[in-house]
């Protein structure tokens, strides 16, 4: 069984259960345990390509993203960047620095950036783009499921 939850300092965590392996053969439990990391990180990497794709389009988790206010739009054509298009991206820096980490019992996709983090989180807050929807989060449980029985 696997979840989805959202962490402060935005992060998302993705969960594998049982969490308690210890039941199972030694050996087995090692090598269960290396995939399930592996499984769980591949699974965050699509996450975090969800998020990516979607965003770059205009959408969020929950939605069309609000119009940038006209005083940005205006900033934002004078510097050549699209006025119309909201995808979240100047710079590319805050996007750029999402980035995904596992162990045997979660991953997480998370801001390698303190100053991206605070970006994002403000971003986060008018135009919620940092998490998954129903369809997502099914999305993302088939591929966890594809991983952990190695296929690709």
């Amino acid at each position: 069984r696997w979840s989805f939850s959202s962490m402060s300092g935005l992060a998302v965590k993705v969960k594998f259960q049982p969490k308690d392996v210890s039941k199972i053969p030694k050996k087995m439990r090692k090598e269960l345990l290396a995939k399930r990391r592996l499984a769980l990180l591949k699974t965050a990497q699509v996450g975090l390509n969800i998020i990516e794709d979607r965003t770059e389009t205009g959408d969020g988790y929950k939605g069309k993203f609000e119009p940038y206010q006209e005083s940005y739009a205006l900033f934002r054509a004078k510097n050549g960047r699209s006025a119309s298009n909201v995808d979240l991206n100047f710079t590319g820096q805050m996007l750029g620095s999402m980035t995904t980490k596992a162990n045997a019992k979660q991953a997480v996709i998370f801001f390698s950036s303190a100053a991206s983090a605070k970006k994002a989180a403000m971003n986060d807050k008018t135009r919620p783009f940092f998490g998954f929807n129903r369809v997502e989060k099914k999305r993302l449980g088939k591929a966890f499921t594809r991983f952990i029985k190695n296929e690709r």
